[in-house]
């Protein structure tokens, strides 16, 4: 009976301060929102899968023109490799994701009548979409929030925070939605992200300008 009160207690402490950090993090990033542009759920899911080892604002860029010429799934299934770089020829791996763009949408436009699916198994199945990427299909076209997206900021931040001593993504996420308040899912991954960009980078985190520095235990950062 004590070992398991003891366990209780430290997971009811590890929770409350993780909701210390997230007061925290909302404070210091107020207007913090998801950081692709879309209008669509196609558009998202086009944008999700270039995204892939790429800046937000480069994506940003190149899909400005790109979706102005694709406006259906039918458009891109219909595009070849060569019609898409000339809008995303500037991202990093653009053949190939231009690939599992046109692969995708075939099969939205054979198998769903071009509409992207609201069924987290069903997205993980496309060309070019991972738990991750359907997580933020999920989240942000359709209020459906599976679990949190771990991206590279959120492995790094939520370790350094020590809600997690995983390094695989799918563990790391199991952690996080076991501690974090299904209701907060969806904003801690843009408050993590946001927070790793601006402060807790990869290199050198600034922890001296660090709003949530006194609730740190800065795990795996030097001393």
């Amino acid at each position: 009976m004590v070992i398991v009160w003891l366990v209780e207690k430290e997971m009811s402490d590890n929770q409350n301060k993780m909701l210390q950090v997230f007061q925290a993090l909302k404070k210091t990033y107020p207007d913090v929102k998801y950081y692709l542009d879309f209008k669509t759920p196609l558009d998202l899911l086009v944008a999700t899968i270039l995204s892939a080892q790429a800046r937000d604002e480069a994506v940003n860029e190149v899909t400005k023109e790109l979706f102005k010429h694709y406006k259906k799934a039918g458009d891109y299934a219909k595009a070849s490799v060569d019609d898409l770089l000339k809008y995303v020829g500037k991202l990093s791996f653009a053949g190939n994701k231009s690939k599992n763009i046109i692969a995708a949408c075939k099969i939205l436009a054979e198998a769903y009548d071009g509409q992207v699916p609201k069924d987290i198994n069903t997205l993980v199945e496309l060309p070019g979409i991972g738990r991750k990427t359907a997580i933020v299909i999920l989240t942000n076209a359709f209020d459906i929030v599976p679990g949190v997206a771990v991206d590279t900021h959120v492995i790094r931040v939520s370790y350094r925070l020590g809600w997690t001593r995983q390094k695989n993504p799918e563990k790391i996420e199991e952690d996080l939605n076991n501690l974090i308040p299904e209701k907060n899912w969806k904003e801690i991954q843009w408050l993590l992200k946001a927070h790793g960009r601006a402060i807790c980078r990869a290199q050198v985190p600034f922890c001296s300008e660090c709003s949530v520095e006194k609730l740190c235990p800065k795990a795996g950062v030097a001393k």
